[in-house]
């Protein structure tokens, strides 16, 4: 089976077929997939500004990232479970489009990062090293391109 063919075959799923013949299931589950972009990207802010010395500066980094995991998690689950049903609606215009990629491409590079390198630097409770801050900035980055390559997959 081919790459395309995979594609054709996830488009034409029931779950696919239903949420495009509907009026509202493809905004409705665009709402919350959004609703969990926005918390995953309050929960990576909250602790990366940490790193970089903004905000929270009591507290050490790591029981603040320990404190925003759960909404992390929660907040990745949310966009997987929305994530999912989106693309079935929509997998021959994804196969083709280079934005969607650019996402997928994205966001395993986000989600390996956060929770192997990042997960190391914000357990860590001596002071932020620059090396840290790095990883803190990339971490952003990563999660910002996740963003931008899904909101681009409409205009591409």
């Amino acid at each position: 089976m081919t790459l395309l063919q995979l594609f054709r075959w996830f488009d034409n799923t029931g779950i696919g077929q239903g949420i495009r013949g509907s009026t509202y299931w493809f905004p409705a589950i665009e709402v919350v997939h959004l609703l969990g972009l926005t918390l995953l990207y309050g929960a990576v802010l909250v602790v990366d500004l940490r790193v970089l010395g903004f905000g929270l500066s009591k507290q050490p980094v790591h029981r603040v990232a320990q404190q925003v995991t759960p909404y992390t998690i929660l907040a990745i689950v949310m966009m997987l479970a929305t994530g999912v049903p989106l693309f079935l609606s929509e997998a021959l215009k994804c196969y083709e489009n280079q934005a969607f990629w650019f996402k997928m491409g994205s966001l395993l590079l986000a989600l390996v990062f956060q929770f192997t390198v990042h997960r190391k630097v914000v357990k860590s409770d001596q002071p932020p090293t620059a090396g840290m801050k790095a990883g803190a900035v990339f971490s952003m980055f990563l999660w910002l391109c996740v963003g931008l390559g899904g909101r681009a997959i409409a205009f591409v």
